[in-house]
C-alpha cells in the first residue's frame, strides 16, 4: 500500500471549500480516482454499476458528475494516467492482486449467506482497473473536452512533477507518496467530498477535502526532502515493505537523528537486525528521480485548445452505449458544453 503518513500530514492539511480552487489546474491521479469510484459506487450488495452488457459503469458515472461539479466551480481539471509500472512495484501489484481474489471470495461467499453489508464490504475490497475501464474513462474525457495525459510511468510521480514545474496547481490524490515525490500542493477527497457511509456501519461521515503542502510539512516536522523519503521507506512504500515494527514517529525519529541514508542504513542494521542499504538506495532514486516526462505551459495550451466538448458524443457513448438516461445526461451534456465553451472559458495557462 502506498506510504502512511497520515497522522504526520494532519498537522499541516487544511479543510477548504471548492470554490478555493477556483481558476485552478489541478492534475488529478486518474487510476487512484477511478478506483475510488469502483469502490464506492455500488449496489447494496456491492454490486457495481453495469450496463445491458454487463461492462462494468460506476467509474463512468463518477467521472462525469464529479468532473461536472468541478467545472461548475471553475476548476480545471487534468486527469493522467499511469504507464508502465518501475519493476520495484511489481511485488506490490501481485499482493495487491492476491487481497482482491481473496475478497471477491469473500463477497460470494456473503452473499450466500444474505449479509448484506459485509458482501459489500467485501466487494470494495475486491475492485480493480483494467485495460477496458481505463480505455473507456479515456474515451468519456474525450468527449467531455477534459484533458488527459499518459504518463511514461507512476500517474502521481508526472502528476507531482507538473506542480513543481508550475503547469498544474496541485496534485489531487488520496495517497500520502505526492508528499515524498514533492508536489508542491496536494488536494485529497477533490472528487469524493461528501456524505460518506462507514463500511460495515452504519454511520455517515463528511468528507471534506484537504489541502496541505509539502514546503509545510518539511518545516513542521524539521526534515529536508530525502529525510522525508527515507522515512517513508522506513514505514514501507509501494516499492518496499518498510522496517517491521517502525510507524511513523520512530522513523521521524531515526531520520531526524541520523539524517544520510548511509547513517540510517548502519543504525537500522545495528537496531533492527536488516540490512537494507540497497533496497533504501532504490526507494530513493524512484521518488527523487521518477520516470516522467517534461510538459510546458504552451504544450497545456495547446491540449486544453483541442479539447472540446462533443454533446453528441458523450450522449452516444453515456447513453446508446452504456444506458444512462438520456433526459437527464441531456440536460447535463447542454451545461457542460455552455461551461466549456461559453465566454468564461479560458486558456489553461490563465488557471495556474
Amino acid at each position: 500500500m502506498a506510504v502512511d503518513i497520515g497522522k504526520l500530514v494532519s498537522g499541516v492539511k487544511e479543510r477548504i471549500e471548492l470554490d478555493a480552487l477556483s481558476g485552478k489546474t489541478i492534475a488529478i491521479d486518474a487510476y487512484n480516482t477511478i478506483y475510488q469510484f469502483l469502490s464506492i459506487i455500488r449496489q447494496p450488495d456491492g454490486t457495481p454499476l453495469m450496463d445491458q452488457k454487463g461492462r462494468v459503469t460506476s467509474h463512468l458515472s463518477g467521472l462525469f458528475y464529479r468532473t461536472m461539479n468541478l467545472l461548475e466551480a471553475r476548476v480545471q481539471p487534468v486527469f493522467v494516467f499511469d504507464g508502465i509500472p518501475s519493476a520495484l512495484k511489481q511485488r506490490t501489484i501481485e499482493a495487491r492482486m492476491r487481497r482482491r481474489n481473496e475478497a471477491k471470495r469473500q463477497w460470494s461467499e456473503a452473499l450466500e449467506k444474505g449479509m448484506i453489508e459485509e458482501a459489500r464490504t467485501h466487494a470494495m475490497a475486491s475492485t480493480r482497473i483494467n485495460k477496458e475501464i481505463v480505455e473507456s474513462s479515456k474515451e468519456l474525457l474525450g468527449f467531455m473536452g477534459i484533458p488527459w495525459i499518459q504518463a511514461p510511468s507512476e500517474g502521481e510521480a508526472q502528476s507531482a512533477r507538473m506542480t513543481k514545474d508550475g503547469v498544474a496547481y496541485a496534485s489531487a490524490s488520496q495517497d500520502y507518496d505526492s508528499f515524498l515525490l514533492g508536489a508542491t500542493t496536494v488536494i485529497r477527497n477533490l472528487t469524493i467530498s461528501g456524505k460518506r457511509k462507514l463500511p460495515g456501519r452504519n454511520v455517515y461521515v463528511n468528507v471534506s477535502i484537504e489541502q496541505a503542502r509539502t514546503g509545510d510539512l518539511l518545516k513542521s516536522l524539521e526534515i529536508d526532502q530525502r529525510m522525508l523519503i527515507m522515512l517513508g521507506a522506513l514505514i514501507g512504500t509501494d516499492f518496499n515493505a518498510g522496517v517491521e515494527k517502525v510507524g511513523p514517529m520512530t522513523a521521524l525519529k531515526i531520520v531526524r537523528t541520523h539524517k544520510t541514508p548511509e547513517a540510517v542504513s548502519s543504525y537500522v542494521s545495528q537496531k533492527y537486525g536488516m540490512d537494507i542499504g540497497d533496497e533504501l538506495a532504490s526507494v530513493m532514486e524512484l521518488f527523487e528521480n521518477p520516470e516522467t516526462a517534461g510538459i510546458s505551459h504552451q504544450e497545456m495550451e495547446s491540449m486544453a485548445k483541442k479539447a472540446r466538448p462533443d454533446k453528441q458524443g458523450v450522449l452516444r457513448f453515456m447513453c446508446d452505449e452504456h444506458g444512462f438516461s438520456r433526459e437527464r445526461m441531456a440536460k447535463h451534456a447542454d451545461r457542460l458544453v455552455e461551461l466549456r465553451n461559453g465566454p468564461s472559458q479560458k486558456g489553461i495557462n490563465k488557471w495556474l
